[in-house]
Order: structure tokens, then C-alpha cells, then sequence
């Protein structure tokens, strides 16, 4: 496994990292998710992010006891806050940061998390507000360093006109793939201008560009699309279009001597901007194969050859 700096902190995080959306403690039985986080570890990956919202309490719940008992300082974890908690406690006012940062750490069962990050934009609390909250709770030593996730661009720049009065942000966790590319057009970079490393979500684009998936043929058994706990965020990605340049692909991957999942995580981390890929597990057997991307030397031949590829996919609709 290898490892980069994430943004302008003092973090050396692994460059794939373990998420826990749609599976520990919410799409899959507990025990499956502990012997996730226990194979992760077993293959060098450090970083683990989560969320509040996540089971709305449930995936930190359920990591705090896979955590239990391991040194805190061998693993660096995130997690996040906006979305509602209950049906009236949600977003980034000062109130609600205070709360949800004392909850989240209490059901992960430590004092301080890694990185601290603002799950969307707030634009019912004054940004100010927001970055105060922030820079309190690190301060206060239960964050070390504070990210965001699906910011635009203004909201970035608004934040960091805020320094050096506030915290500021070393992270931003976009969408990014093969398949989804807009993170490229201005938020990677800013990123890259200002000391703020990209983590990013859905590297494989819930999992279609692992291959897995046939363009004339029910989604596997075991697999996301198939669960009714994980499947609902398919989206457009099981178009029988977006089947075929991905099945378009596989010999590129072959070339390179690698699964289509390791070549599609590869792609991801070309960006040297990216700090880490979060992936998710339902199996342990999953995250082996994830982990073989960490440092492919892929020709950025084949990286054009899919590019081209996945370009000549018609739109939705």
C-alpha cells in the first residue's frame, strides 16, 4: 500500500481507503462489516471515513466496536455532518456542529477524530457561522483537521477567504471516476492550489466499473444492484450503454495486466491531487482486489484509449 499527504495536514493516508456508505452497520450484517475493517488492515489501508448519517448512527456504531481495542494512532478516520439526524436536526449551525461532533464520537468510541468534514453546503447558516463551528471543534482537540464534501467552487473560495482567522479546510470529497469527471473542470484545481487533497467517493461508480455487470442480464445475486439496501443509488450507471464501454474496457485492463476494478482505481489515482479512493466492501475478498491498485504503473495510453471510450457514451435520457 502506498501513501500521500492529505492536503496541508500531517496526514500520510493510505491511497485507498475504506467507506463505509450503504454497507457497515446499514447493508450488510455486522460481522461482515468487522471482518471488512479487519482486512483492510490487513492490507495496509489506514483510512477510513464515515459519516453521522450513515444509518443515521448506525455505520459509526458499528466501526466504533470494529475499532475497539486498536491503537488510535493506526488508523486515521473521518467522518461528517449536515445531513438530518432526526426530523429536525440537521445542517452546520453552531448548535448542530457542537451536538453531532459529540455524538459521532461517542458512538466511535474515541476522543478525537481524524478529519471532520462538512457532508454538504449549508446555505441556511451564515458560512462564518459554519467556519467558526469548525475551527472550535478543532481547537477543542476533537478534530484535527476539517474537510468538506460537494462544495462548489464559490463555497470553496468563500471558505478560504476566511483564513487565517478559521481553520482551514485540507480536504474535499467529490464524486470522481472514470464515468464521472467534473471534479477535473475547477474543484481539483482549486484543490491543488490551495493545499486541499481530494478523497474521493464512488471511484468505481457503485461498483459498474468493476465489471461486474452484463448490459442483457440481471445484476449478479451478491451484488449492490441486486440488494434492496444498497441498490437504490445505481442511478444511471446500469444503462445498457454504460454496460458496454465498460465491457469496451476490459481488454484495456488486460493489457495492463490488472482487474478492471485496479484499472479504474489506477485511473483515479493518476490525478496527483488525489490523496485517496474510498471504496466500499460487502466481502473482505473485495478490498484484495481494490488494494492492488495502490501504485499500478499503468500506460497513460490505455487511460486515453478508455477516456475515448467512455466519451462516446450518449447521455441519459
Amino acid at each position: 500500500m502506498k501513501y500521500r499527504r492529505l492536503g496541508s495536514s500531517d496526514l500520510h493516508v493510505s491511497e485507498i481507503a475504506l467507506g463505509t456508505w450503504l454497507t457497515t452497520g446499514v447493508g450488510i450484517e455486522k460481522a461482515a462489516a468487522i471482518a471488512c475493517v479487519d482486512r483492510a488492515f490487513d492490507l495496509g489501508i489506514n483510512f477510513i471515513d464515515t459519516a453521522n448519517v450513515y444509518g443515521r448512527g448506525a455505520s459509526e456504531g458499528v466501526l466504533g466496536e470494529a475499532l475497539a481495542g486498536r491503537p488510535r494512532d493506526s488508523y486515521i478516520l473521518a467522518t461528517k455532518v449536515f445531513f438530518p439526524m432526526s426530523d429536525s436536526d440537521s445542517g452546520l449551525s453552531r448548535a448542530q456542529i457542537a451536538r453531532q461532533i459529540d455524538a459521532s464520537l461517542e458512538r466511535l468510541r474515541t476522543d478525537h477524530v481524524d478529519l471532520y468534514q462538512c457532508h454538504r453546503y449549508d446555505p441556511d447558516t451564515p458560512l462564518e457561522e459554519t467556519m467558526a463551528a469548525l475551527t472550535e471543534v478543532v481547537r477543542q482537540g476533537k478534530a484535527r483537521y476539517i474537510g468538506f464534501s460537494e462544495w462548489s467552487p464559490q463555497n470553496i473560495r468563500d471558505a478560504l477567504a476566511l483564513a487565517p482567522e478559521c481553520e482551514k479546510f485540507v480536504s474535499s470529497q467529490p464524486q470522481y471516476s472514470l464515468l464521472w469527471r467534473r471534479p477535473e473542470q475547477e474543484v481539483i484545481p482549486l484543490g491543488a492550489a490551495n493545499g486541499i487533497s481530494q478523497i474521493v467517493w464512488s471511484p468505481l461508480a457503485q461498483g459498474v466499473l468493476s465489471g461486474k455487470y452484463a448490459a442483457d442480464a440481471p445484476p449478479p445475486a451478491d451484488s449492490r444492484a441486486a440488494s434492496d439496501a444498497m441498490g437504490g443509488y445505481m442511478g444511471n450507471w446500469l444503462r445498457p450503454e454504460v454496460i458496454r464501454a465498460v465491457d469496451a474496457i476490459k481488454p484495456l485492463a488486460a493489457e495492463a495486466g490488472c482487474s478492471m476494478s485496479q484499472f479504474a482505481l489506477a485511473w483515479v489515482l493518476r490525478e496527483p491531487n488525489v490523496a485517496a479512493a474510498i471504496v466500499g466492501a460487502s466481502r473482505p475478498d473485495q478490498l484484495d482486489d481494490n488494494a492492488g491498485a495502490s501504485g499500478l504503473a499503468i500506460d497513460p495510453a490505455l487511460f486515453a484509449k478508455a477516456e475515448a471510450i467512455v466519451a462516446a457514451i450518449p447521455p441519459a435520457g
